[in-house]
């Protein structure tokens, strides 16, 4: 009985992250590219907004663990945050990285499809990697150095171009439009495996909370967000607000990235490596099809396909050998 149950934890932890990896990308690009009526909704305001709900979350979570106890939560948050300073300003590069990639996927989406965002957003593991090896003398396997030279091929695959005859202006503004998404998931992939690493030394370092360490974390996000979108958007949100051009969609896409992290942490401990492998690679198709057949914005080509491949197979070796780490619940989105 308690091996079927284990069982079904297992795959509905594989649907959870599936729906969630894919919805995410999906609504994000949809709500950028939707034809707009009236003012479209700004990224800076959303990636605010996501911060918002992230912080009331996680104090809800904090709360929770400590049963309510108003008195415990107080004396716990003076032990572990007024009087450890340094300990809490360690969180400002982290928080100011992550505010800054969570801007660069809005500026992804807009001009990349879905499906090539998914594929080409893979390479966070090269750079995950990467800085592991720099900041916590992680040592990789051989077969995991091959998985991150035939995900760089199979990401390069993927953005190899395709016409090179009959270019019109509506196509060179699309490859225009196609390089600063592809800049864009870049620095994102970057900053992601960066600020990553960086969050899971400080984990390391100190014991604490994590629904703390997040709730610390959501809130310089939450001024970084809030000064980049007044320096970047302050004369619209003056004009028309801050909440413009919201609608249902846009709703969605801010829970999506607000509870996307969070519910990924709470999600991975029931899953294994090979099966977070098998939920990017199915999260990868999905996001493929839908983009191909209903948001009509993605023409696949053979050598997308073999890109594709290529990088799915790579997370699938990378993941095999990597061993479950201790503390799991480390990603922060």
């Amino acid at each position: 009985m308690g091996v079927l149950h284990s069982s079904s934890l297992k795959y509905m932890s594989l649907g959870v992250l599936v729906l969630q990896t894919t919805l995410l990308v999906l609504t994000m690009r949809y709500s950028r590219t939707l034809k707009e009526y009236g003012p479209r909704y700004l990224a800076s305001s959303a990636v605010v907004s996501a911060e918002v709900l992230k912080i009331f979350t996680c104090t809800l979570l904090f709360f929770k663990e400590k049963d309510f106890n108003l008195h415990a939560v107080k004396r716990l948050l003076n032990e572990e945050i007024l009087s450890k300073p340094m300990d809490t300003m360690k969180l400002i590069i982290p928080a100011g990285i992550y505010t800054l990639q969570n801007n660069l996927l809005y500026v992804a989406l807009s001009n990349l499809d879905a499906a090539t965002y998914q594929v080409t957003y893979q390479l966070k593991i090269l750079t995950t990697a990467l800085f592991s090896v720099f900041m916590l003398r992680k040592k990789l396997s051989l077969y995991q150095w091959l998985s991150l030279l035939l995900l760089m091929a199979g990401v390069t695959l993927v953005q190899w171009p395709t016409e090179s005859a009959d270019v019109s202006e509506h196509k060179i503004l699309s490859a225009g439009s196609q390089f600063v998404g592809l800049i864009a998931v870049l620095m994102a992939c970057v900053s992601s495996g960066f600020a990553g690493v960086y969050f899971e030394k400080i984990l390391k370092e100190t014991e604490q909370s994590l629904w703390v360490r997040n709730i610390q974390l959501g809130l310089f996000s939450f001024v970084f967000g809030l000064i980049g979108m007044m320096i970047y958007d302050g004369q619209r949100v003056i004009q028309s607000g801050m909440f413009q051009g919201y609608n249902a969609i846009t709703c969605v896409v801010v829970v999506l990235q607000a509870l996307g992290g969070l519910l990924v942490a709470v999600v991975i401990k029931y899953a294994d490596n090979i099966l977070k492998g098998f939920a990017t690679s199915l999260s990868i198709m999905v996001s493929t099809l839908i983009s191909y057949f209903l948001l009509k914005d993605f023409n696949p080509t053979g050598v997308f396909f073999l890109g594709a491949v290529l990088v799915i197979a790579a997370t699938f070796l990378y993941s095999y050998e990597c061993k479950p780490a201790s503390s799991s619940t480390t990603s922060v989105v």
